[in-house]
């Protein structure tokens, strides 16, 4: 019988890179990137999948780390906000000072650049809808509003 407490090496994809994680079959991805990988750019928050703060792409997707179980990602893509490079979200995001305290920006960061690389051309309608999944204390949303629909107004989209 396995042990829930028993580790076990599991290697993940993390930024295009094959990493190797000695985890608990019950350690989250969040743990995993945080703890093992050194990976700080999601951010603990309520740990419960309602701030969004910890969000990851996996397989393109936006996923609250906090909620998947790294097992759960083995076989599969993670990108972490660290992995994102320039992407033209970071610029929107410095243009349009849309951050303050700068805890929950990578998880914007990353619903951002899954936002426009699944819907170049998305409506404010779908926009506002994929900013409900993360929450930010300290701005009143505008700015992270703006900074969205630049990155879909840019060279890789445009408004519908």
């Amino acid at each position: 019988m396995l042990s829930v407490t028993a580790k076990q090496d599991v290697e993940i994809e993390v930024n295009g890179e094959q990493r190797r994680v000695n985890v608990r079959p019950a350690d989250t991805l969040l743990y995993a990137l945080r703890e093992h990988l050194g990976l700080t750019g999601a951010k603990p928050g309520c740990e419960n999948g309602d701030c969004g703060a910890c969000t990851v792409m996996v397989e393109d997707v936006p996923v609250k780390s906090c909620l998947m179980l790294t097992a759960e990602a083995v076989g599969k893509q993670v990108t972490t906000v660290e992995g994102l490079g320039n992407a033209p979200i970071q610029k929107a995001f410095v243009d349009h000072w849309a951050f303050q305290c700068g805890y929950c920006t990578s998880g914007f960061l990353m619903v951002g650049h899954a936002l426009a690389a699944a819907h170049p051309a998305a409506a404010d309608a779908l926009l506002v809808e994929w900013l409900r999944s993360n929450i930010c204390r300290c701005t009143g949303y505008e700015e992270i509003h703006e900074a969205m629909r630049a990155t879909l107004e840019g060279p890789a989209g445009a408004q519908e």
